[in-house]
């Protein structure tokens, strides 16, 4: 287990507004320990990303403090960004030497990228890797890094099926020798990870609890559904799942009209449309 102090991540009465305009997160009291993952839901809009990057550092809050934060910090964001044209391997090289990562680094960052499933070629630059692939990269630099804390934004949500189960068995480890770590999930793959703490972010607000909005379960038949798939999950929130020629989204309530007039016009016909009870799976 690595060494930690007793208290961990904190953040005290903390709040961003950016410039003059609205209160993006206000009153965040939030705590996080080594071995306890923090998960945290919110719909779009609710202030997730702008509180994953106070956690991990890359934005200062206007008010409040942040107490804690150790110096070694794997931060995945939800999206790379658009610029960044470093080719993958010397992006992966760049963040070793930040991070003054030992001689196995290297070695362990190239077998999360083989787990994950990584199909590039590292001499590719970052911004012209699909949205799965430049997921997986991120997610090694912060994994293999030894980092005592990991704040990962949606990290399941831009991965293939296959690949998801990989990275649940990293985040676990991770946990498991020691490291703090905070992560938004809409998918509900989160879960798995032992010890959790789910916690709900509305309208600025954190507390403790599951995500409260209502879910339905729609399923699809379509031609070609792994092309289709890709082209239904059009949001963050949207979860999907590909077997028996069917495809099935997990959804907030308020998209299935959207879904199902975009999965018409797509061709694909509805099997079935379900509520999904509060905490059940799909």
């Amino acid at each position: 287990m690595r060494e930690h102090g007793p208290v961990g991540l904190r953040m005290e009465g903390v709040g961003k507004r950016y410039g003059r305009g609205p209160v993006i997160v206000d009153g965040i009291e939030l705590a996080a320990e080594p071995g306890l993952p923090v998960v945290i839901a919110g719909a779009n809009g609710s202030g997730k990303t702008t509180l994953l990057r106070i956690a991990a550092g890359a934005t200062a809050p206007t008010w409040g403090r942040v107490t804690g934060r150790p110096k070694g910090v794997g931060y995945v964001p939800d999206r790379f960004p658009a610029h960044l044209r470093m080719p993958v391997g010397a992006y992966l090289r760049h963040m070793r030497r930040v991070r003054c990562a030992g001689g196995d680094a290297a070695v362990l960052t190239s077998a999360v990228l083989a787990d994950l499933g990584f199909t590039a070629d590292p001499g590719v630059p970052m911004n012209q890797l699909s949205k799965g692939n430049a997921q997986k990269v991120g997610l090694a630099q912060a994994l293999a890094g030894g980092a005592e804390l990991l704040v990962l934004d949606e990290p399941w949500s831009g991965l293939d099926v296959a690949a998801r189960p990989a990275l649940t068995s990293a985040v676990a480890a991770a946990a498991e020798s020691g490291a703090m770590v905070v992560v938004t999930d809409h998918t509900g793959i989160a879960d798995a990870l032992p010890r959790l703490r789910r916690m709900q972010l509305r309208d600025g607000k954190l507390q403790d609890g599951d995500a409260a909005g209502p879910c339905a379960v729609v399923t699809l038949l379509c031609r070609e559904p792994d092309l289709m798939a890709g082209e239904l999950a059009t949001d963050p929130e949207h979860d999907v799942t590909v077997a028996a020629g069917a495809v099935t989204l997990t959804v907030p309530s308020g998209h299935v009209d959207g879904l199902l007039r975009r999965a018409l016009q797509l061709g694909c016909s509805v099997r079935e449309v379900r509520p999904l009870a509060a905490g059940a799976r799909p």
